[in-house]
């Protein structure tokens, strides 16, 4: 009798990584797939540098929550902003903004 081996399907199974993370089945992302992603979340890719110690904190912060600590940092980013802008306008002012950035900020406006 031949008897398969079977890890069940479940979120547990998945978040834990016994399914979906073997490097034998992972490939690479179509780089319009990867684009098309952004664009639908409305994500940008940016680079700043950080203090070495800043990352580790977040990774540290991160592996508590049980999130990557860039998603982490993302967060923290549009968590302060929101907090500046309601701020702001507690002051009787409204921030001014570069046309350019008008558009992207409307999650931002309604939320603040």
């Amino acid at each position: 009798m031949n008897i398969k081996r079977v890890i069940p399907d479940t979120a547990q199974a998945w978040e834990n990584g016994s399914l979906g993370r073997s490097a034998a089945h992972a490939r690479p992302a179509d780089p319009s797939l990867e684009q098309a992603i952004d664009e639908s979340l409305g994500l940008q890719a940016i680079s700043i540098r950080v203090p070495k110690a800043t990352i580790e904190a977040y990774k540290l912060v991160g592996a508590y929550y049980g999130k990557g600590y860039q998603p982490l940092m993302r967060e923290a980013m549009q968590r302060w902003v929101q907090a500046e802008i309601k701020q702001i306008r507690a002051k009787g002012e409204e921030p001014a903004l570069p046309a350019s950035a008008r558009g992207s900020t409307s999650k931002l406006r309604r939320s603040a």
